[in-house]
Protein backbone atom coordinates (compact mmCIF):
# COMPACT_ATOMS: atom_id res chain seq x y z
CA UNK A 1 0.00 0.00 0.00
CA UNK A 2 1.29 3.45 -0.99
CA UNK A 3 2.75 5.60 2.32
CA UNK A 4 2.67 9.28 1.30
CA UNK A 5 1.79 12.74 3.43
CA UNK A 6 -1.02 14.10 1.36
CA UNK A 7 -1.75 17.97 1.63
CA UNK A 8 -5.22 18.64 0.27
CA UNK A 9 -5.95 20.85 -2.46
CA UNK A 10 -7.39 23.26 -0.51
CA UNK A 11 -4.37 23.60 2.01
CA UNK A 12 -3.59 27.19 2.44
CA UNK A 13 -0.33 26.87 3.73
CA UNK A 14 2.25 29.02 6.29
CA UNK A 15 2.42 32.45 5.67
CA UNK A 16 5.77 33.57 4.55
CA UNK A 17 7.09 35.69 7.68
CA UNK A 18 6.82 32.67 9.85
CA UNK A 19 9.96 31.52 8.13
CA UNK A 20 13.26 32.31 6.38
CA UNK A 21 12.81 33.30 3.09
CA UNK A 22 15.36 34.81 0.42
CA UNK A 23 14.49 39.11 0.35
CA UNK A 24 14.74 38.56 -3.28
CA UNK A 25 11.76 36.27 -3.63
CA UNK A 26 9.57 37.93 -0.61
CA UNK A 27 7.22 39.16 -3.56
CA UNK A 28 7.20 36.46 -5.67
CA UNK A 29 5.77 33.32 -3.34
CA UNK A 30 1.91 33.49 -2.38
CA UNK A 31 2.90 30.81 0.61
CA UNK A 32 5.15 28.08 2.17
CA UNK A 33 3.48 24.72 1.65
CA UNK A 34 6.38 22.42 2.88
CA UNK A 35 8.31 23.48 5.44
CA UNK A 36 11.94 22.58 4.89
CA UNK A 37 12.25 20.49 8.28
CA UNK A 38 8.62 18.67 7.29
CA UNK A 39 10.88 17.70 3.66
CA UNK A 40 13.64 16.28 5.79
CA UNK A 41 11.62 14.04 7.86
CA UNK A 42 9.86 12.62 5.39
CA UNK A 43 12.94 12.04 2.84
CA UNK A 44 14.60 10.36 6.03
CA UNK A 45 11.89 7.97 6.21
CA UNK A 46 11.95 6.94 2.74
CA UNK A 47 15.63 6.59 3.20
CA UNK A 48 14.68 3.95 5.89
CA UNK A 49 12.20 2.19 3.70
CA UNK A 50 14.97 1.86 1.06
CA UNK A 51 17.03 0.43 3.38
CA UNK A 52 14.49 -1.84 4.50
CA UNK A 53 13.46 -2.91 1.35
CA UNK A 54 16.93 -3.33 -0.94
CA UNK A 55 19.24 -3.73 1.92
CA UNK A 56 21.93 -5.42 0.75
CA UNK A 57 20.95 -5.54 -2.66
CA UNK A 58 23.41 -3.18 -5.18
CA UNK A 59 21.84 -0.67 -6.33
CA UNK A 60 22.29 2.20 -9.22
CA UNK A 61 20.51 5.47 -7.34
CA UNK A 62 19.75 7.52 -10.67
CA UNK A 63 19.33 11.40 -9.95
CA UNK A 64 16.80 12.97 -12.30
CA UNK A 65 18.36 16.38 -12.73
CA UNK A 66 18.13 19.69 -12.61
CA UNK A 67 14.96 19.16 -9.54
CA UNK A 68 15.70 16.13 -8.19
CA UNK A 69 19.36 17.19 -7.06
CA UNK A 70 18.90 18.42 -3.37
CA UNK A 71 16.37 15.42 -2.90
CA UNK A 72 19.01 13.06 -4.42
CA UNK A 73 21.75 14.05 -2.22
CA UNK A 74 19.53 14.65 1.05
CA UNK A 75 18.12 11.35 0.78
CA UNK A 76 21.64 9.82 0.32
CA UNK A 77 23.20 11.30 2.86
CA UNK A 78 20.55 9.40 5.00
CA UNK A 79 21.00 6.46 3.10
CA UNK A 80 24.54 6.71 4.07
CA UNK A 81 24.08 7.27 7.89
CA UNK A 82 22.00 4.71 8.30
CA UNK A 83 24.72 2.32 6.25
CA UNK A 84 26.60 3.08 9.38
CA UNK A 85 24.89 2.44 11.61
CA UNK A 86 22.53 -0.57 11.06
CA UNK A 87 22.59 -3.98 10.32
CA UNK A 88 21.66 -3.51 7.39
CA UNK A 89 23.03 -1.77 4.52
CA UNK A 90 22.63 -0.68 0.73
CA UNK A 91 25.83 -1.01 -1.40
CA UNK A 92 25.35 2.32 -3.84
CA UNK A 93 26.92 3.60 -6.96
CA UNK A 94 25.44 7.00 -8.39
CA UNK A 95 24.63 7.81 -12.29
CA UNK A 96 22.50 11.38 -13.62
CA UNK A 97 20.29 12.34 -16.12
CA UNK A 98 18.31 15.01 -17.20
CA UNK A 99 14.78 15.64 -18.39
CA UNK A 100 13.51 18.70 -19.76
CA UNK A 101 9.71 18.94 -19.91
CA UNK A 102 8.23 22.72 -19.43
CA UNK A 103 8.36 26.13 -20.79
CA UNK A 104 7.30 28.73 -18.23
CA UNK A 105 4.78 27.09 -15.78
CA UNK A 106 3.40 25.02 -18.91
CA UNK A 107 4.33 21.38 -19.80
CA UNK A 108 5.33 20.78 -23.38
CA UNK A 109 4.24 17.80 -25.44
CA UNK A 110 7.66 16.44 -25.71
CA UNK A 111 9.89 15.16 -23.39
CA UNK A 112 13.75 16.12 -24.00
CA UNK A 113 16.47 13.36 -22.68
CA UNK A 114 19.99 14.51 -21.80
CA UNK A 115 22.75 11.89 -20.86
CA UNK A 116 20.92 8.59 -22.07
CA UNK A 117 23.40 7.60 -24.05
CA UNK A 118 25.66 6.10 -21.22
CA UNK A 119 22.22 4.23 -19.84
CA UNK A 120 23.26 0.87 -21.03
CA UNK A 121 25.44 0.52 -18.11
CA UNK A 122 22.43 -0.02 -16.13
CA UNK A 123 21.68 -3.49 -17.79
CA UNK A 124 21.42 -6.09 -15.35
CA UNK A 125 20.79 -3.65 -12.46
CA UNK A 126 18.86 -2.43 -9.54
CA UNK A 127 18.27 1.10 -10.40
CA UNK A 128 16.58 3.39 -8.07
CA UNK A 129 15.22 6.81 -9.45
CA UNK A 130 15.09 10.20 -7.69
CA UNK A 131 13.00 12.31 -9.19
CA UNK A 132 11.13 15.22 -7.54
CA UNK A 133 8.01 15.95 -8.83
CA UNK A 134 5.67 13.53 -10.73
CA UNK A 135 2.97 16.07 -12.41
CA UNK A 136 1.25 14.69 -15.51
CA UNK A 137 3.27 11.39 -15.55
CA UNK A 138 4.51 11.45 -18.78
CA UNK A 139 8.25 12.03 -18.26
CA UNK A 140 8.34 9.45 -15.28
CA UNK A 141 6.52 7.34 -18.44
CA UNK A 142 9.02 8.78 -21.27
CA UNK A 143 11.93 7.91 -18.85
CA UNK A 144 10.90 4.09 -17.50
CA UNK A 145 10.49 3.33 -21.26
CA UNK A 146 13.78 4.44 -22.28
CA UNK A 147 15.37 2.60 -19.55
CA UNK A 148 13.38 -0.69 -19.92
CA UNK A 149 15.01 -0.99 -23.53
CA UNK A 150 18.52 -1.50 -21.42
CA UNK A 151 16.66 -4.35 -19.48
CA UNK A 152 17.53 -3.57 -15.78
CA UNK A 153 17.24 -6.00 -13.41
CA UNK A 154 14.59 -4.12 -10.70
CA UNK A 155 13.66 -0.34 -10.84
CA UNK A 156 11.96 1.42 -8.01
CA UNK A 157 11.45 5.39 -8.09
CA UNK A 158 11.37 7.35 -5.40
CA UNK A 159 9.40 11.09 -5.58
CA UNK A 160 9.99 13.98 -3.24
CA UNK A 161 5.97 15.14 -4.23
CA UNK A 162 3.30 14.28 -6.73
CA UNK A 163 0.38 16.53 -8.05
CA UNK A 164 -1.52 13.83 -9.84
CA UNK A 165 -2.74 9.96 -8.49
CA UNK A 166 0.08 7.98 -10.42
CA UNK A 167 0.55 4.13 -9.48
CA UNK A 168 4.07 5.21 -7.70
CA UNK A 169 4.22 3.11 -4.24
CA UNK A 170 7.19 5.71 -2.91
CA UNK A 171 6.81 9.52 -2.80
CA UNK A 172 6.84 11.62 -0.24
CA UNK A 173 4.05 13.86 -0.64
CA UNK A 174 0.85 14.29 -2.64
CA UNK A 175 0.72 18.10 -3.19
CA UNK A 176 -2.09 20.40 -4.41
CA UNK A 177 -2.01 21.17 -7.97
CA UNK A 178 -0.29 24.38 -8.30
CA UNK A 179 2.99 25.79 -9.65
CA UNK A 180 5.59 24.83 -7.14
CA UNK A 181 8.92 25.77 -6.30
CA UNK A 182 11.65 25.73 -3.97
CA UNK A 183 14.08 22.74 -2.66
CA UNK A 184 15.58 22.73 -5.91
CA UNK A 185 12.02 22.68 -8.11
CA UNK A 186 12.43 25.93 -10.15
CA UNK A 187 10.70 28.29 -12.45
CA UNK A 188 12.63 29.21 -15.32
CA UNK A 189 15.77 28.08 -13.11
CA UNK A 190 14.96 30.85 -10.51
CA UNK A 191 14.03 29.61 -6.68
CA UNK A 192 16.31 26.60 -6.80
CA UNK A 193 17.96 28.23 -3.61
CA UNK A 194 14.56 28.74 -1.67
CA UNK A 195 14.80 25.95 1.17
CA UNK A 196 10.77 25.60 1.45
CA UNK A 197 8.46 24.23 -1.26
CA UNK A 198 6.01 27.17 -1.92
CA UNK A 199 3.47 28.53 -4.31
CA UNK A 200 4.68 30.86 -6.76
CA UNK A 201 2.67 34.09 -7.40
CA UNK A 202 0.85 34.47 -10.66
CA UNK A 203 3.12 37.72 -10.84
CA UNK A 204 6.07 36.22 -10.43
CA UNK A 205 5.42 33.90 -13.54
CA UNK A 206 5.50 36.76 -15.71
CA UNK A 207 7.86 38.75 -13.88
CA UNK A 208 10.84 35.55 -14.60
CA UNK A 209 8.82 35.01 -18.25
CA UNK A 210 11.05 33.34 -21.17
Amino acid sequence: MASYLQIPDDEKGYELDVFCVPKHYEEDLDRVIIPHGLIMDRTERLARDIVRDMGTHHIVALCVLKGGYKFFADLLDYIKALNQNSDKSVPLTVDFIRLKSYCNDQSTNSVKVIGGDELSTLTGKNVLIVEDIVETGKTMETLLSLLSEYKPKMVKVYVKSQSVRLSLPDIGFEVPDSFLVGYALDYNEYFRDLSHICILTEGAKEKYKV
